[in-house]
């Protein structure tokens, strides 16, 4: 057993490509009537999300978004609409301004040269490897989430992505390792082997093509490779929403384009109770108190923190007259509420059908907080 990869190579690379041709994932949709546009679309979707949970959106963006003028053409709003549920929604919004720069910039088409894709928002070296080889026909190494566990426990690198040291390692192994023909094969059966063999827990080693150059499979040691980021307590943060109801419309607002959910419609949100009277005064000229105030009604769970959700319900006796920022604020009604990009845990208080139900109509036919409800917002 060789620990150095260029030794190697070749026969890595025959092992891998003999097994790709019986296991390997041939008929994904991006697949099937490649182009360049619906490979780029695919990695940017994939990008730390699974192939199975991607799919379903990448068939239903494809089909409003076929091609990059279609994408740059539509209004953010649109796509973020398309996009909703997929999470990550920076991804989106790098997608649209990608799409923008190459139907200004590059006459609608999708540049060649690795330099200029990675210039591109949202496309780094791994991903603008993966769309030329898979699209263009050219070679280059790369090196997602899949490919960095086969190559991290094949070779024992130690140290986690995070680091610069372990990275570079990482991409001097992919270097060394990628064949110069047959490259496209090569870099899919690298992410095949990784999502469906070299799994990041409980590794079939047994159905493994390369186990013979695997230095953790031969010392016993897969469980110590790739090593874990070094573990911190998730902070916890508090937010209260308001949603402010008139009849069946739902006061909306609009996110900042950056931060999290970037440029989605959710509902307004405040640190607390005490800020309900200032943002309604600022934003509606109105000073209503809240009907009711349910507190931690909902958990969500963020890469890097948890966020707690309170909801405050406000029914309006008539339409403000006037909004503060007419581009960002509007009350939609809940038929509607659909055609609107919403962060999931927005979309799930609208929605809720649990026992504990936000929006139910009470005996003075007003609508209050906290009892059942048989029929959903959207």
């Amino acid at each position: 057993m060789h620990s150095d990869p260029g030794q190697l190579s070749t026969r890595y690379a025959k092992s891998l490509l003999d097994w790709f041709q019986i296991h390997g994932r041939h008929t994904l949709p991006w697949q099937i009537d490649k182009t360049t546009y619906r490979v780029w679309l695919s990695e940017i979707m994939l990008q730390q999300t699974q192939v199975t949970t991607v799919i379903p959106y990448y068939l239903r963006f494809i089909e409003v978004f076929p091609d990059i003028q279609s994408l740059a053409d539509a209004t953010i709003d649109e796509v973020l609409q398309y996009w909703q549920g997929l999470g990550y929604y920076a991804r989106a919004r790098n997608l649209h301004r990608a799409a923008q720069i190459m139907r200004d910039d590059y006459q609608g088409q999708f540049p060649q040269e690795l330099d200029q894709v990675m210039a591109l928002p949202g496309i780094g070296r791994s991903t603008a490897g993966a769309i030329l080889t898979f699209a263009c026909g050219q070679s280059w190494p790369i090196l997602d989430g899949n490919v960095k566990r086969v190559l991290a426990r094949n070779f024992q690198v130690s140290g986690w992505y995070g680091q610069t040291v372990t990275m570079k390692r990482l991409w001097q192994i992919a270097d060394q390792l990628t064949p110069a023909q047959s490259t496209a094969e090569y870099n899919q059966a690298m992410m095949d082997l990784g999502a469906t063999v070299c799994l990041k827990t409980k590794p079939k080693c047994e159905a493994c093509p390369v186990d013979q150059y695997c230095m953790s499979y031969q010392q016993g040691t897969q469980a110590s490779y790739p090593e874990k980021k070094p573990a911190k307590p998730k902070p916890q943060k508090q937010t209260l929403m308001l949603l402010h109801r008139y009849q069946d419309r739902i006061l909306l607002y609009r996110r900042p384009p950056t931060g999290i959910w970037g440029g989605l419609w959710s509902l307004p949100e405040v640190v607390d109770s005490d800020g309900i009277a200032e943002w309604q005064t600022h934003n509606l000229a109105s000073e209503k108190a809240p009907n009711t105030i349910n507190t931690n009604v909902l958990k969500h769970q963020f890469t890097h923190f948890s966020l707690d959700i309170s909801l405050a319900v406000i029914e309006l006796d008539e339409l403000p007259h006037k909004v503060a920022d007419e581009e960002n604020i509007a009350f939609v009604a809940t038929a509607e509420l659909s055609k609107y990009g919403l962060p999931t845990p927005v979309r799930k208080l609208l929605s809720s059908k649990t026992d504990t139900q936000f929006f139910s109509l009470s005996p003075t036919g007003r609508r209050s907080f906290g009892e059942s409800q048989s029929k959903s917002l959207i």
